[in-house]
């Protein structure tokens, strides 16, 4: 997989192959989510690739948003970041590759106590985000196209689009409840 997202160097650190709860094959950095401890105190990225298949879309998920719980981010910075998520994995696996399982997804996220960048880049062939609809706009309230994409820009801080459509990057910073408890 190509460096993507954090600007903090992932050389020198080996990889280890760790199968999904369905069996799929994930490969996930040295640093990633199941050492928890060294993860929060370094930040490290975590780095997965799998197969165009949401079942392991979802074990990529749950370990991220693991890591943002342990992070201490808040309640709305939290389901900010699991709705992005899911909407760009769900993007890369079916729009992106067409849910072709020879292609894959790679995915990298940077979690820390104030911010979380996520990085996920399929192998389709991308797509022009400016030609996407706006779903809000009256002719479009029907169509289905579009909505994943205006969720990912409107929870998140931050959302980049790279590589003619093919990555996406995305930012979360862990802000204050706007709702008392």
């Amino acid at each position: 997989m190509a460096k993507a997202g954090s600007n903090s160097g992932n050389s020198g650190r080996g990889k280890r192959n760790g199968a999904t709860s369905h069996g799929k094959r994930a490969s996930v950095s040295a640093a990633g989510s199941r050492n928890g401890a060294a993860a929060r105190h370094n930040h490290a990225p975590m780095t997965f690739t799998i197969r165009s298949d949401f079942s392991a879309g979802h074990d990529v998920q749950k370990r991220i948003l693991d890591a943002v719980e342990k992070a201490g981010f808040n309640s709305q910075s939290t389901f900010a970041i699991k709705l992005a998520l899911e909407e760009a994995l769900i993007n890369a696996i079916k729009h992106g590759n067409k849910l072709d399982l020879k292609k894959n997804v790679h995915i990298e996220a940077s979690v820390s106590p104030t911010v979380t960048e996520i990085t996920i880049e399929d192998e389709g062939p991308g797509f022009d985000r400016a030609s996407v609809p706006d779903p809000t706009l009256e002719e479009n309230l029907d169509k289905c196209s579009g909505r994943g994409i205006l969720l990912m820009e409107a929870y998140m801080n931050r959302v980049e689009w790279s590589r003619g459509g093919r990555r996406v990057h995305m930012v979360k910073k862990n802000e204050a409840d706007l709702l008392p408890r």
